[in-house]
């Protein structure tokens, strides 16, 4: 396990909504904390519509966890592209992150909440 990563089971129910519906709910959400950065939710692929979710040609490499695969989101008015990520194949240590997705929230487009 990498030392300054923690993951845990996330407290309560979570959702994700973009374009006016919901995509996911959750009880069984994980909650990734690294370092100094905001606490990232991972919700189990089980629980998310993933009819809104088209694979995405976009990759990237994280040396603690492994390589990601992103996913854009289809709203009823457009597509954002790589909302979202997953780490198929998260490198030891990280395996509880599998088959979970992630949601990018830094805009207003996307929103991962607490219910």
């Amino acid at each position: 396990m990498v030392d300054h990563i923690t993951i845990r089971k996330a407290l309560g129910t979570w959702v994700v909504r973009a374009g006016g519906a919901v995509l996911a709910e959750s009880k069984n959400a994980l909650e990734l904390t690294e370092g100094g950065h905001a606490p990232v939710i991972y919700f189990p692929r089980d629980d998310i519509a993933m009819a809104f979710l088209d694979t995405s040609e976009e990759t990237s490499h994280c040396p603690h966890k492994g390589d990601a695969n992103y996913f854009s989101i289809q709203t009823k008015s457009k597509t954002l592209a790589n909302a979202a990520w997953s780490y198929e194949a998260p490198i030891e240590g990280m395996t509880r992150i599998k088959d979970h997705i992630a949601f990018h929230t830094g805009g207003s487009e996307v929103a991962v909440e607490r219910i």
